[in-house]
């Protein structure tokens, strides 16, 4: 069994998330403890109010905390996987399991991350939509078109090679989406977001974050955690530069799990409060891919049991 890890990012997150692993596991319930303490808030108070859970400063932290605090329950019945990946805020869980950085760290850095991202997202509000169809270029080319017109709508999140979502200033966004309607792309969904995140809007929060990771200190990873800005995996001699272009490049998790399928990986395991990636993995991944992810008590059991049978 060659596995590959997928964490779950921004979006993933839902009201009560984790509540049953916190009531049932103990090894999860010292890693949320610990995070409100870090935090310096009850993140269980917080995963169950749901005007908080949906903010990008409380929703980063929480789905970090719980993503780490499932893995810390796996304890050794999760094997060494052969590679790793998250979806922009998920790439922290996934340096972290990897080792690159601590818990407490990682909570420290995103708790300001999300406070950074929420002002500036609120600053600079934006539109993201997904666009549904298999030619990218032509919709990366529609986008150039019009930013050279002076718009700003930009490619953000290539999560399959058939979903790209695009993102920018509403009415620009808006704009493309009719430019797009009219060069024969029939499916766009409108996501529920304040932020264009991973554009340019969000500049200052970049910045803000290269201050922040200026004297922090990373350690080598123990696999491979692939960057969803370079379609590589991560250098730790260049992870701070790297998590600073992630907040305004666009992700690139399509071409990510490419990579670590490409890698002889044939369990994909998605660690978070939602199925997200795996689906994304169903439209990339061969059949013969096993998927599985952990978002409650039953799911988590299952893959603990098929985690135990494969070690048989």
């Amino acid at each position: 069994m060659k596995i590959g890890l997928m964490f779950s990012g921004q979006g993933a997150q839902q009201v009560d998330m984790g509540m049953d692993f916190y009531q049932s596991l103990p090894a999860y319930r010292t890693l949320i403890d610990q995070a409100s303490q870090q935090l310096g808030y009850d993140l269980t108070e917080v995963v169950q109010d749901e005007s908080k859970i949906k903010k990008t400063e409380f929703a980063q932290p929480a789905i970090v905390a719980m993503s780490l605090a499932i893995v810390q329950a796996l304890g050794a019945d999760l094997p060494k996987p052969v590679a790793s990946v998250g979806l922009s805020l998920g790439e922290y869980s996934a340096l972290a399991a990897a080792g690159a950085m601590t818990f407490d760290q990682a909570l420290a850095i995103i708790k300001d991350r999300g406070r950074y991202m929420q002002e500036v997202g609120d600053q600079n509000p934006g539109k993201m939509v997904a666009v549904m169809g298999d030619d990218q270029d032509l919709i990366v080319t529609t986008l150039k078109k019009l930013q050279e017109r002076g718009l700003q709508v930009y490619p953000a999140n290539f999560n399959t090679f058939a979903q790209l979502v695009i993102g920018g200033v509403a009415a620009d966004v808006d704009q493309a989406v009719g430019e797009l309607t009219a060069a024969g792309i029939k499916r766009m969904v409108e996501l529920p977001v304040v932020g264009a995140f991973h554009t340019p809007l969000l500049n200052e929060a970049a910045l803000r974050l290269q201050n922040r990771l200026a004297d922090e200190t990373f350690q080598p990873l123990l696999y491979p955690v692939y960057s969803n800005t370079t379609k590589q995996p991560f250098i730790i001699d260049q992870l701070k530069d790297t998590l600073k272009k992630q907040i305004v490049s666009p992700t690139y998790f399509a071409q990510d799990l490419q990579a670590m399928l490409d890698q002889g990986v044939d369990t994909l395991i998605e660690i978070g409060p939602a199925a997200t990636l795996v689906k994304f993995a169903k439209k990339i991944a061969p059949k013969e891919v096993a998927r599985y992810s952990i978002t409650d008590l039953d799911s988590f059991q299952e893959v603990q049991e098929m985690l135990s049978a494969g070690k048989e």
